[in-house]
């Protein structure tokens, strides 16, 4: 838990940037009855029945120091989805980083080896050579800050029914650029002397004589 409050409390440095990283699934509903439009002073009328139109996976990435995220919309969530997310992350997203530490949970599929699993090993090496991982500790998932990107993503975004993976696509691609162009914070106050405190059963009582 202090090695990632640590982590955020260091200040700026573009060539080690932090980004923080998750992801959730997405349930894409359509209507089965067309919206009745209101009045300029009435909410739009929604009928209760929806069809399911499948699910995707979003890939969120959120680098604190930037007010910087992005959301990448896939059909599948495996090993090999992953390795490219980070290849991107690598190569797309912070090309001149030196090393990038990426806050990320201990999902079966966020691991180094997924890398050797998708890519030849010279280039999994490669990748990994710009990464360090830093794993939030079991049951510790609110530590990652992207955790709150997403609540906002799914307050201000996800909010209301979305059929298919291009108008999905559409809407987060608009919600990111305003995000983005505000470069919006989160005002992360919670630091490694407040987790002593809060958390004083967790640390060993030693008594110093």
């Amino acid at each position: 838990m202090e090695d990632l409050l640590y982590l955020y409390a260091q200040s700026f440095n573009c060539f080690d940037p932090i980004v923080c990283f998750d992801e959730r699934p997405y349930q894409l509903l359509g209507d089965l009855v067309e919206p009745l439009a209101c009045k300029p002073d009435q909410k739009t009328r929604i009928d209760y029945q929806y069809s399911r139109q499948g699910t995707c996976n979003l890939f969120v990435f959120y680098a604190p120091h930037y007010g910087w995220r992005h959301v990448e919309i896939t059909s599948s969530r495996t090993k090999q989805d992953f390795a490219h997310q980070m290849k991107n992350l690598v190569d797309v997203y912070f090309p001149r980083a030196h090393k990038i530490r990426v806050v990320l949970d201990n999902l079966n599929t966020h691991t180094p080896a997924a890398l050797y699993e998708t890519f030849r090993p010279s280039e999994a090496r490669r990748i990994l050579d710009c990464l360090e991982f830093h794993y939030t500790p079991k049951h510790g998932s609110w530590l990652n800050q992207v955790e709150i990107e997403i609540s906002v993503l799914s307050r201000q975004c996800l909010d209301r029914r979305i059929p298919d993976i291009e108008t999905l696509g559409q809407e987060i691609s608009a919600w990111e650029k305003e995000r983005n162009q505000q470069k919006a914070k989160i005002d992360w106050r919670f630091a490694a002397s407040d987790a002593r405190v809060k958390f004083q059963r967790l640390y060993p009582n030693l008594h110093l004589s």
